[in-house]
């Protein structure tokens, strides 16, 4: 099952994917609808339908209750910052101001001159879970999608806490579907070829099976600390590739094009722009 949330003149839906339409499935987003302790039959609902082209995508979860993610969690990557194999993940947090679409822009923030990618693939709780057992955690799991942990690289090194450098404002796609296990390779273990390009060339390329921690060692991990929720998100990490490793260094600027892909999932594509002066600051 694909299951997305759209954006429906002021307001989303979630919807299932099928071929060429999507369909509605009776909640206001796709988090709201796993919080029904019957989400996957209620995700077998027929509403009104959407052709699928040319829909506007939403954040797959607009708003989860918590968005943990993970660093340095591939063995390439970890290699490649000079770093040792960890004996347990590094958790940090983002926060739901951070997310945008599949297709939305990136907003690079004038504060920043070191915008950085880190394709990721991104864990979508189903069912409320704490201290997990192997079983349990595989179970909680509704499903995977993609996510691009865009990083202020300049404010994530000006402490030893990552946050500040990883949760500015609509700065990371998320989406575009949520695929539940049992369409993908390996199942909560998949197997899967992430890469992620940036104006046409591709700067990262990964299969998901060289995590270290894979999404259900993260589920028992996580749950252990606190209880993970129905539309909470682990980004699981990202391989090699990101543009701060590079010599010279590379970072995103305004018109760059930014594409992250996972076979049998999906793609995000984000064009970054200059953030305007009409869009800093709260909303009325």
């Amino acid at each position: 099952m694909r299951l997305a949330t759209i954006r429906v003149a002021s307001a989303t839906r979630a919807v299932r994917v099928e071929e060429d339409r999507l369909v509605e499935v009776g909640a206001p987003d796709v988090g709201a609808l796993l919080a029904r302790p019957d989400w996957r039959r209620a995700a077998t609902a027929d509403g009104p339908a959407h052709d699928r082209a040319g829909a506007d995508l939403a954040p797959l979860v607009p708003y989860p209750r918590k968005i943990l993610c993970v660093g340095l969690n591939y063995r390439n990557h970890i290699l490649e910052m000079g770093r040792e194999l960890p004996e347990h993940p590094t958790l940090f947090a983002k926060f739901a101001e951070s997310l945008i679409g599949p297709a939305d822009p990136i907003l690079l923030p004038p504060e920043s001159a070191a915008v950085d990618w880190e394709g990721e693939l991104a864990v979508v709780i189903g069912t409320a879970v704490r201290r997990a057992d192997e079983a349990e955690a595989a179970a909680a799991i509704a499903g995977f999608s993609v996510l691009n942990d865009v990083t202020m690289r300049d404010w994530q090194y000006r402490s030893a806490q990552w946050l500040q450098g990883k949760t500015f404002e609509a700065s990371t796609p998320f989406g575009p579907h949520l695929v539940t296990p049992d369409e993908l390779p390996g199942g909560t273990r998949p197997a899967l070829e992430l890469t992620t390009s940036v104006d046409g060339e591709t700067v990262q390329r990964a299969s998901t099976a060289d995590l270290v921690f894979d999404p259900v060692a993260l589920v028992r991990y996580a749950s252990t600390v606190l209880t993970l929720r129905p539309g909470d998100v682990i980004a699981t990490g990202t391989p090699g590739g990101v543009g701060h490793a590079r010599a010279p260094a590379r970072y995103l600027t305004a018109g760059s094009r930014l594409v992250t892909e996972i076979s049998h999932i999906g793609r995000l594509e984000n064009s970054a722009e200059a953030e305007k002066p009409a869009q800093r600051g709260a909303p009325a």
